[in-house]
Formats: C-alpha cells, structure tokens, sequence
C-alpha cells in the first residue's frame, strides 16, 4: 500500500498538519501508521473521506466531542446529527442578531429615540396576579407589575418559592433607576447577575442542596418607548399587536431543544415525559438568559406569564383573552380562571400591560 505522508494528507484533506497531530492525540483520525524509529505519521486514501468531513465540520463551528461523535455514525444518522447541530446555531444566532441589530441603530444614530418628540412617549397600564392552581399544593410563582418593570418568575426545588421571590425582588430596583435607550440593556444585565446570586444564596441554604434549587425568569424593563426583555426558561412572554399573538421568547427546555433539532413535534412534545424539564435556569452553573429590546406601539398589549398557563391554556384562547379589551386586572384575572377552569395543573402567573398614550400621572405598583 501507497502511503501519504503527513504534508500530503493534509494538502489534499485541507487540514493542517497541525491539525491533523491534534486529531490524532484526540483519536478523532488516527494516523494509519507511525514509523517507529521517526514518529513520522502516514495516513492511506480511505482516510480521506472521513478527513475532509472533520474538515467541513470544524468549518461548521462544530465542537471537536461532538464531531468525535458524527464520524461514528451511518451516514443518514450523521446527516441528522448536522441538522440538529446547525438548528441549535440558528436559533442561539437569532438572539444576537436582534441585540446587533439594536446596537448599530443605536450607534448610528438611526433608532430615531433621541429625535422622538416627548409628548409622544407611551405608557403602561398593567396589572398581575399569581394563583396555587388546582393541583399543587403551594405556589412557587412570583408575578410583579410596575410602572417600569413586568416580571414572572416560576421557582423550583423545595425552596422554589423563596428563589423565586428573590429573583424578582432583585430586579425591582430598576423601577426607580435611570433609564435611557443607551444603558437599558446593560442595567438589566447587571440587575440579572444579582437576582442570579440572589437566587444561589437561597440554594445554598437549601436542605436539599444548591443543585436542587432555581427559578424561571422572564421580564420586560419599559423606557416609554421599548422594552428591553430578559427571558430564561419556560416562562413565556406574548405580544398581541393588530391582533396577532406572537411569542417574543424562545423555551430553555429540553423538548423545545428537542423541537428545534428536528427530533420532536410540537405535537409530541406534549405528551413528552420530559417536557418538565428545563434546559436552563436561574441559579445555575451555567445561567445565560437571553436578552432583547422591542419597539412598542401605542394598542400594544403584552403577557408575561409562567407555563401554569400555556401548559392548560392554547395560545388561540390566549390571544381571545388578551384582545378581548378589557382593562389588565380583569384579564389577568380570566387569565388565570381559565387555566384552573382547565385543571389548573400548575401554579399560574399572569402580568398583563396595555401600552398607552399617557393621559395622568400612573401611580405604584401592582
């Protein structure tokens, strides 16, 4: 057999030979053969193949375990491997784009904010409510509404109610701080890190230990005309503009990782045994919430909320609820009398705001 020397494998692989030591010492491609007296490596033609596609693959950005993993598997299998890796890569991508697409307006100078006339600005009318549900026996949610910030927060592990709590009381200092298109995002940011360690203080004097204890946390911080959005877990927050429900968060569960894969329908994600259970939370090692910012439109009505409703409630009763026009006590209200209508599987928590022209001086908070 004919034997490529390193230099020539990796010309005709478009690896480095760099590359191709590390591979090697990863057992990810191993040499055909070594000569004992040099340590020379040389590789045969068959390897080829299976070089060129660790090649494409890094060039995907793929983890080098993972690759490991790809080039085991029949090629179909491998094939649906590299649809789920890239699905996971769009929808992480998604939420930097959005933040980019802020920042170059904002640093353009193109956002229109510092040109918007102030008699023009919006404001909220909001109202939140938080129930047991029918079949837990205590509520872990905490709901909050204020003239600045709308929160949920769904906790979990025995000492879910205080992490929760804890969460939200750590943002609600944003009411009062000073707001502007420029350093909304980074308040927020710094305000989540604390509600983060707030809610690990509370897991570390757990019983039941620090891995046992997180929270849920989705909320929206209103400067008069946008609304930055902090969101991670399963709780959910819905715009309804026009008429139209749409979902401004994207789940940190495992089905909807699942879903985004390709290896789950949202119909069988309903029935799935580990549709419970979250992909990430507050508290924990590895807690990277997402972050947003969204225009407001004067009519616009906003729901934040904990999967106590949209695991009982469908988001098409959601959307009848939301643009029924009614004030937000009452819907939140009906909000949460239909999901236990529904068997209230759940502690429910509902926040809803109206985004308004301002008319008098709104007072404290819900």
């Amino acid at each position: 057999m004919e034997w490529l020397t390193i230099g020539a494998f990796a010309k005709a692989c478009r690896l480095s030979p760099k590359a191709l030591r590390l591979y090697d010492e990863l057992d990810l491609l191993k040499p055909a053969r070594v000569d004992p007296d040099t340590g020379y490596r040389y590789y045969a033609d068959a390897q080829l193949e299976r070089a060129r596609l660790v090649a494409w693959l890094r060039r995907l950005g793929m983890p080098l375990a993972r690759i490991r993993e790809v080039c085991g598997l029949p090629a179909g299998q491998a094939a649906r491997e590299v649809r789920a890796y890239w699905a996971r890569v769009e929808a992480d991508t998604a939420v930097r784009r959005d933040l980019a697409a802020f920042l170059v307006a904002h640093l353009s100078g193109e956002s229109g904010e510092s040109r918007r006339d102030p008699r023009k600005m919006l404001e909220l009318r909001y109202a939140a409510r938080s129930d047991r549900g029918q079949v837990r026996p205590s509520n872990q949610d905490t709901a909050y509404a204020g003239r600045r910030l709308l929160a949920v927060a769904d906790g979990c592990g025995p000492a879910g109610a205080s992490a929760s709590a804890a969460a939200v009381a750590a943002l609600k200092p944003l009411e009062d701080a000073e707001l502007s298109p420029g350093n909304v995002l980074n308040l927020l940011d710094e305000a989540v890190r604390s509600a983060a360690e707030a809610v690990r203080r509370v897991a570390a004097g757990s019983t039941e230990g620090p891995t046992e204890v997180g929270t849920t946390l989705t909320a929206l911080l209103w400067t008069g005309s946008r609304l930055a959005l902090v969101h991670i877990g399963d709780s959910r927050a819905y715009l309804l503009r026009d008429g139209e429900l749409f979902r401004i968060t994207h789940d940190h569960s495992v089905v909807q990782a699942l879903i985004d894969e390709g290896r789950l329908t949202p119909e069988e994600a309903e029935s799935h045994p580990q549709r419970m259970l979250l992909a990430k939370a507050l508290g924990g090692t590895a807690d990277s919430p997402d972050l947003k910012l969204h225009e407001a439109r004067a009519g616009d009505r906003y729901l934040v909320c904990s999967d106590g409703l949209t695991r009982a409630v469908p988001d098409e009763r959601i959307r009848e609820l939301l643009g029924s026009g009614t004030a937000p006590d009452v819907t939140v209200r009906a909000l949460v009398d239909e999901a236990n209508a529904l068997g209230g599987p759940d502690n429910v928590s509902c926040v809803v705001a109206h985004a308004v022209t301002p008319t008098r001086p709104q007072g404290g908070a819900g």
